[in-house]
């Protein structure tokens, strides 16, 4: 159960940088999260930037006295909800997080936008959540789906596993930034709604989400930006 809990927050380390170089960078804001098959929940402590996450940065949730996140609560709210979840990503990314400032929806504008086909929820409190109750209410609105923009605050996305989790969070907010760029440029046209949902499946698997995966690790490897490399 040793080796399982260091890979896992290998993984979540991974993970941190991986956000980091995806537009989830903000100071040492953001967090992700996972849970082991035995129900611990291992999470980025406070006080490192996303892209300084090393294996030892990350903490059991119920490791009081480890330096947690204030808004911990969030992970711990969808990991009861959700028995399907097995990663949690919070962060501020600029365009997913503008556009949550807004009344515009997520549109199926591109491919990456088909993740999202069943939409994407909304949370309307712009508060730190800092208790069970604004956890529970998180992930009420969170529902069964992928993601959840956090008006006036952030976002919030899940996987089954760390890899799916960071594809989530990476495709949402490049799918915000494509959708920001379009409305720029002219009237949107969006994929059809039952069109995107058919296209869903074939263009996000298991095996993609692993090639991705790897490609991510091999490009932060080669720029000296994954674990165990020096700290800015």
């Amino acid at each position: 159960m040793v080796a399982v809990a260091r890979s896992l927050r290998e993984q979540v380390a991974w993970a941190c940088r991986i956000i980091a170089a995806e537009g989830y960078a903000d100071l040492t804001l953001g967090h992700v999260s996972a849970r082991d098959g035995d129900g611990t929940i291992w999470i980025k402590r406070k006080g490192v930037a996303l892209n300084e996450v090393e294996p030892e940065d990350v903490v059991s949730i119920a490791d009081t006295g480890a330096g947690l996140h204030l808004e911990s609560v969030l992970h711990q709210g969808v990991y009861r909800a959700r028995g399907d979840v097995g990663s949690v990503i919070h962060g501020h990314p600029p365009h997913a997080t503008a556009l949550g400032a807004t009344g515009a929806e997520l549109e199926p504008l591109t491919h990456d936008g088909i993740l999202f086909a069943d939409g994407v929820g909304r949370f309307g409190d712009p508060d730190l959540i800092v208790d069970d109750a604004q956890g529970n209410a998180v992930a009420a609105a969170l529902g069964s789906g992928r993601a959840l923009l956090m008006e006036n605050h952030g976002v919030l996305v899940v996987g089954k596993d760390v890899p799916w989790a960071v594809l989530t969070a990476a495709t949402l907010e490049r799918a915000a930034r494509l959708q920001s760029i379009a409305a720029t440029l002219g009237e949107l046209r969006p994929i059809a709604s039952a069109l995107a949902r058919e296209l869903q499946p074939v263009k996000y698997r298991d095996e993609f989400v692993a090639e991705y995966w790897e490609a991510w690790q091999r490009h932060l490897a080669r720029t000296g930006g994954g674990p165990g490399g020096d700290r800015a």
